[in-house]
């Protein structure tokens, strides 16, 4: 994201190069019209040497399926010069690379008509005949040729005008029924024309654009012009025109630039790509949205009512004074805050915070934009805040392996690493991609690891410890499921975490139960748990290597209402899969750990080493050479399919290698960065806020909140995102009181309640896709 530099084509008027761009860059809420076509049209910049970022919008890359998809029984013409035939190529080569003009019944026509006359006017008017089929898209443009055959005389200009006011009102009519686009003159690179094109100057091509724009957007008296101004093409060649042959046409890149804009102007508006947010309208608002606003507004105007009620009554009670002493009487005595009104304030809070989120992603109010990855984009954060991580050192309260502290920096800092990974767009850079899904699944074995420990020592399988669990993860992600209209599994790490909290649940609790206190060193109890596992990795396996069982599984009804994504689970599938040791190897290790420590055989005091010198001198250099050796591989990986078949059982090999070096020195143990436990406390909200109001367009483009300045923007979004997501955690730890309590007895109560909520939910989501269909 960064301001282009436009060079000086010679011959042309400086002023003239600008882009259209500058004209808008301050238009904060420029999409609020949903009028983006516009901006696609006309103005944007590159981010790359081929990567072209519209104003305002995303623009989606095609595929030839998607594009055939589109344009089924449609029919486009383009009419005009050898520039707009170059234009149809590269039109035609996204919907067939073999460069045939019909297939998948696409009818595609190129009429040659080099000059704006009698001709052209003649072909425009047989398709405004009411008999004659009109194609549903209309591509025309031409200049060039009249200024070379007339060797640019002003006589020839004063014609291209009347000629022009000639077919204007035939566009018109055909843009009432069809799309039509005229494209303006790209400027020439004057230096490579050659003799016969010399008279064909970027000035006498100004001349034309302006007469062509004018006469055609007055073509209508009282309203808009129907005939969009394609002059996108202006800003690509003013960037790329050096690059070309002859100094006239465009280089095939910019071509190709061209025709994607062209596709996604037509296309966006019927296929809606989720990362093409160009030229599509707001998605309407459907009925279990307008519900959770009434609700919102409800808990809105109902914590207001109790603040001013409140409020006047601790006015009543306000100490009076003792007229002989002057000193105040304390009649009072402070109560504490109730239930209802911690539940107004946080669904009050949560309601605004909502409204937040859907402006940001769905109310096309604040501008998206396109990724684009640099090494330098990814890097340079990254090393920024492992520095700032490094300053923030405390001591930590305990110095046991894999402390609460510990474990609260290693999500903190993962979770800003991964952060950065997404919104630098580094998943095309397939070494980065490689050690991001170790991150993850580093976040699955502690997952693994921090709930094995817990049952194992606590004992404690009680339904209101699995309520609080399940509540604190899922609280959010049903939140933005109402509000954002997006299927469960969209938020997939939380779906993934939960059924994996629900297998580390079942494997404890069921018969026998096995238990740190109950085991009490003895063998035979250890061997039954290990025998426990066992069969977890056996039911694993089975499923990893079973596709069809386990989409019968999960698309059983209800299950399926959770689990599916675009119709089917294997997105579900596909995610399980990639990380479905993980969890296991954490807790082998926290039960390894555990009964190492029981055992007395690990030296946790403050500065010891975790072994004898040689015993962590050994592992620390096995370690080490492991941990580099995994990165070693994840940086040679040439296939992104093969190297997450491989993933799943090599992750935890750099897992533990960074466990043991983190905690096999004492002075390492002893201390850890409060700065990424801070950020580790609320990891799990931002890894679910950043989809919506960090990241736009569903996590695939950028949300800029201001336009033209986009570090000043990174800076603003990402204070916004982050005291969001802060919010959201207190909100959601308040509202777990209230709504788990400790009682069975209310608990049961409640469960009923949100088992009821949640029947409501499946009705309506069913009415609702029934109206779809």
């Amino acid at each position: 994201m960064f301001f282009p530099y436009f060079p000086q084509i010679p011959g042309s008027q400086s002023k003239r190069a600008l882009p259209v761009y500058t004209s808008h860059s301050y238009l904060i809420f420029s999409a609020c019209s949903n009028d983006s076509c516009e901006y696609l049209l006309s103005s944007g910049r590159f981010l790359g040497e081929k990567v072209w970022q519209p104003h305002s919008c995303m623009m989606h890359k095609y595929k030839i399926s998607e594009a055939k998809n589109c344009l089924v029984d449609k029919h486009i013409a383009f009419i005009g010069d050898s520039r707009i035939r170059q234009l149809f190529y590269s039109f035609v080569k996204i919907i067939n690379p073999q460069f045939k003009e019909e297939g998948n019944k696409v009818k595609l026509d190129f009429l040659w008509h080099p000059e704006v006359n009698g001709s052209m006017k003649q072909c425009i008017k047989v398709w405004t005949e009411d008999s004659i089929a009109k194609p549903h898209v209309i591509v025309a443009g031409a200049a060039t040729w009249s200024i070379k055959i007339h060797n640019g005389s002003s006589e020839a200009l004063s014609q291209y005008k009347m000629n022009i006011t000639s077919i204007a009102p035939l566009l018109e009519k055909l843009a009432k029924t069809s799309d039509v686009y005229w494209v303006l003159q790209d400027p020439v690179y004057e230096d490579l024309l050659s003799e016969n094109r010399k008279m064909i100057t970027n000035e006498k091509i100004d001349a034309y654009n302006e007469a062509a724009v004018s006469i055609l957007n007055s073509s209508t008296r009282n309203s808009k012009s129907n005939v969009k101004m394609f002059s996108v093409s202006k800003l690509i060649a003013q960037e790329t025109i050096m690059e070309s042959l002859d100094g006239l046409h465009l280089p095939e890149s910019s071509r190709e630039t061209t025709a994607m804009i062209l596709m996604n102007v037509y296309c966006n508006k019927i296929l809606k790509p989720v990362d093409g947010s160009c030229c599509q309208p707001r998605p309407p608002v459907t009925l279990i949205q307008k519900l959770a606003a009434c609700f919102f507004t409800l808990s809105i105007i109902g914590y207001l009512i109790f603040y001013i009620i409140h409020r006047n009554a601790h006015r009543k009670n306000k100490p009076c004074t003792d007229l002989e002493s002057g000193e105040e009487k304390k009649n009072i005595i402070n109560t504490p805050v109730s239930s209802l009104e911690i539940l107004l304030q946080s669904f009050c809070k949560l309601g605004l915070i909502m409204a937040y989120f859907y402006m940001c992603d769905r109310a096309n109010l604040f501008m998206k934009e396109n990724k684009f990855y640099t090494h330098s984009s990814f890097f340079i954060p990254i090393i920024y805040i492992l520095v700032l991580g490094v300053f923030y050192n405390e001591n930590t309260k305990e110095t046991k392996v894999l402390n609460r502290e510990q474990t609260d920096e290693w999500k903190g800092w993962m979770q800003l690493v991964i952060l950065i990974y997404h919104i630098s767009g580094a998943s095309t850079f397939l070494p980065v991609y490689m050690h991001i899904r170790v991150l993850v699944a580093a976040y699955l074995f502690q997952t693994g690891y921090g709930h094995f420990s817990y049952f194992w020592i606590k004992g404690d399988f009680g339904i209101h410890r699995v309520c609080q669990v399940l509540f604190r993860l899922n609280f959010l992600v049903v939140v933005l499921c109402i509000v954002m209209d997006r299927p469960y599994q969209f938020y997939y790490f939380v779906p993934l975490v939960t059924v994996w909290f629900m297998v580390i649940y079942v494997t404890l609790a069921l018969w026998p139960q096995i238990i740190q206190k109950k085991a009490n060193g003895n063998c035979f109890w250890h061997f039954g748990l290990l025998l426990k596992l066992g069969f977890l990795l056996l039911f694993i396996c089975f499923l990893a290597y079973s596709q069809g069982a386990f989409e019968k599984i999960f698309s059983l009804w209800p299950l399926s209402k959770c689990f599916e994504l675009k119709g089917n689970v294997y997105e579900w599938w596909f995610r399980w899969r990639l990380d479905r040791y993980v969890v296991f190897h954490g807790m082998l290790f926290a039960f390894i750990y555990l009964a190492l420590q029981k055992r007395q055989i690990l030296s946790e005091g403050k500065g010891e080493p975790l072994f004898s010198n040689k015993i962590s001198n050994f592992l620390l250099f096995i370690s080490v050479v492991s941990f580099l050796t995994y990165s070693i591989w994840a940086s040679s990986c040439k296939n992104k399919a093969e190297c997450n078949e491989l993933h799943p059982s090599v992750s935890v090999v750099q897992i533990l290698a960074f466990i043991l070096i983190r905690n096999i020195p004492g002075y390492a143990r002893s201390v850890y960065s409060s700065f990424f436990a801070w950020f580790g406390k609320i990891s799990l909200e931002l890894f679910i806020c950043q989809y919506h109001i960090w990241l736009a367009a569903d996590t695939r483009g950028i949300l800029v909140l201001i336009p033209g300045n986009p570090m000043l923007n990174i800076i603003v979004s990402t204070f916004i995102f982050v005291c969001v997501a802060h919010e959201i955690s207190q909100i959601t730890n308040d509202l777990a009181q209230i709504i788990i309590p400790k009682d069975n007895s209310s608990l049961l109560k409640r469960l009923a309640c949100i088992a009821a909520f949640f029947c409501g939910l499946l009705i309506l989501s069913s009415i609702q896709d029934k109206s779809k269909h």
